[in-house]
């Protein structure tokens, strides 16, 4: 079964998401979307696309598109989510799906009542490498301390420090450290430890109002989970989750590759090798389509996702009010 889908956005990431849905029998790339025709065209020609849009309501009516891939700024996520699903095209959002988890809960309704794949895409989720962490989790025994770290030096910043004001360090535009890469360490404590019990959180602001870097810390009963980001400074000591049986250590905490298992006064042993990021992008999208064309085979794993969607953006909700980040929407 083939499944037409277009595309919002030009960017690299986009572009990633292309290549590994290339991977996936029956995706077919037919459409994508640009405020410039001209980018418009040139990402088309790169990427295979048929036609150009520069209209989203157009797009949104095609009746030969069966479904989006949303890469936009943070801000627009909802609303474009929003249209295509109310003209009833099938949904995959780069993260964060949503601002707020009351629109994620307002468009996931919408999509179950018209009988619609909606899905946050969001590499670690889907990836093999994801059940062998859960797995090697249960290995360590009781886990009383985690801490998990993204910090990456933005290719943005440089522009940001001589004066300008780029998308991703826009408070316009919902985006900075947290909702960036802060997510991508919110996402498996929520997968491994579930709801905590608390949030604190605090975060280093630049000059624009985003935030830069910060840490959020998950209370549980019986663990503490440290969660730290920056986008102004190389992080390289990576991620840990301690247990009583010994430590898992994750150098990159996005995409899960590299990981070891430590038992007690034992050797390291491999437990992940590196993989490309577009292979790894390929999961997501095979998981969408198969979401799409075998929905009775796959319910219980699309409500699983679903439902650990909305408990990340409550979360995220959460550390975003204690560290006092907000967003000048212009639009929701």
């Amino acid at each position: 079964m083939s499944i037409r889908f277009a595309s919002i956005g030009t960017g690299w990431i986009a572009g990633e998401f292309l290549k590994g849905a290339r991977e996936v029998e029956g995706l077919e790339y037919t459409a994508c979307y640009s405020r410039s025709q001209e980018k418009g065209e040139e990402f088309a020609k790169q990427w295979g696309a048929q036609k150009v849009y520069t209209d989203l309501e157009a797009m949104a009516e095609d009746k030969e598109i069966d479904a989006v891939y949303i890469a936009s700024p943070n801000a627009l996520h909802y609303s474009q989510s929003k249209l295509f699903l109310q003209h009833g095209k099938h949904v995959i959002c780069e993260k964060p799906i949503t601002v707020e988890p009351e629109q994620l809960m307002e468009l996931q309704q919408l999509a179950e009542q018209k009988g619609l794949v909606y899905m946050e895409a969001l590499i670690g989720v889907y990836l093999p490498e994801m059940r062998i962490l859960q797995g090697a989790v249960e290995r360590l025994g009781g886990v009383h301390l985690a801490r998990l770290d993204f910090s990456q030096y933005s290719s943005k910043y440089p522009a940001y420090l001589a004066g300008e004001v780029p998308n991703i360090f826009n408070p316009k535009m919902a985006t900075g450290g947290l909702m960036d890469l802060g997510i991508y360490c919110v996402y498996p404590a929520v997968m491994l430890f579930g709801m905590p019990d608390k949030v604190s959180a605090h975060a280093r602001f630049l000059s624009t109002g985003a935030d830069g870097s910060g840490c959020v810390t998950l209370h549980y009963a019986d663990k503490t989970v440290v969660l730290t980001y920056s986008k102004t400074a190389q992080g390289e000591i990576g991620s840990e989750i301690q247990g009583e049986h010994g430590v898992i250590r994750i150098p990159r905490i996005s995409k899960l590759t590299d990981m070891t298992f430590t038992p007690v006064g034992g050797q390291p042993q491999p437990l992940s090798a590196y993989t490309d990021k577009y292979l790894q992008m390929s999961y997501e999208a095979k998981r969408f389509y198969e979401f799409i064309t075998q929905p009775e085979q796959n319910r219980a794993q699309y409500r699983y996702v679903s439902s650990i969607a909305y408990t990340v953006s409550r979360v995220m909700k959460m550390a975003r009010e204690e560290a006092g980040i907000h967003f000048e929407l212009s639009e929701q």
